[in-house]
């Protein structure tokens, strides 16, 4: 299993969002270069990157630093945050970008972003789908702007139409997880991979220590995202380095 780091950015800074709340920001003093050296030089060989400006504006917002940070010898970038446009995602690629992740767009409108993923290709797109669990037999349901509203798709039915567009990378995120620390929900991506070996899950959301490492590796999923586990010494940069080695 792959340990991914995450940077998120808002105006060129390191921040967090509790929640995907714009008003519960957390800014972090290092520079971002700064800590992407130091998640190098722990063994991660990809970073994953939230462009917060774009998420809010539809235009990148940081792709000086998109670009600083790609052209590191050993080390790949996933980019996300506002993509709207093809032209967008094809920018970020062109700026030395690795992957591009398609969020909103996958969810509101799967006819495009499946134009979108044969003109990119499936290795330069990971899927990203924010999900909150429903009661009952509901299931895990995609949530959009802002985890505020829900889409009305299951989880496995989005799964399931880009599978067969031969999508293979999906990011996954528990929304009631996400920044809590309370753990990820090893449940929840269990049953994404046993009902979709294929798919190349990538679990984000509560990562809390390195602990959870372990338990996660043994669902089968591909990789883990995580950001504020590390920012705040939860999880610290040995541990990743020792959990890498021992992968």
């Amino acid at each position: 299993m792959e340990v991914i780091p995450a940077i998120d950015l808002l105006g060129g800074r390191c921040v967090r969002l509790y929640q995907g709340d714009f008003a519960r920001v957390t800014e972090y003093s290092q520079d971002p270069l700064e800590i992407a050296t130091g998640y190098q030089a722990a063994g991660a060989r990809r970073l994953h990157l939230v462009d917060l400006d774009g998420a809010r504006s539809g235009q990148p917002g940081n792709l000086d630093l998109v670009r600083r940070l790609a052209a590191r010898p050993g080390l790949a970038v996933q980019v996300g945050g506002g993509i709207r446009e093809l032209a967008t995602a094809q920018m970020l690629l062109a700026a030395g970008a690795d992957r591009v992740v398609l969020g909103s767009i996958a969810i509101d409108d799967p006819p495009t972003a499946i134009g979108w993923l044969a003109a990119l290709g499936p290795e330069r797109v990971v899927l990203a789908f924010d999900v909150r669990l429903q009661g009952g037999d509901g299931g895990p349901v995609a949530v959009t702007h802002g985890w505020r509203e829900s889409s009305g798709r299951r989880l496995w039915e989005l799964l399931e139409v880009f599978l067969a567009a031969d999508a293979r990378h999906f990011l996954c995120t528990d929304v009631g997880r996400d920044g809590t620390l309370a753990g990820p929900n090893t449940a929840l991506y269990a049953e994404c991979t046993r009902r979709y070996p294929q798919a190349r899950i990538i679990a984000s959301g509560g990562l809390s220590s390195a602990a959870d490492l372990p338990v996660l590796a043994a669902t089968g999923v591909a990789g883990v995202v995580t950001g504020k586990a590390l920012l705040e010494g939860r999880i610290t940069l040995e541990e990743i380095r020792q959990f890498s080695r021992a992968g």
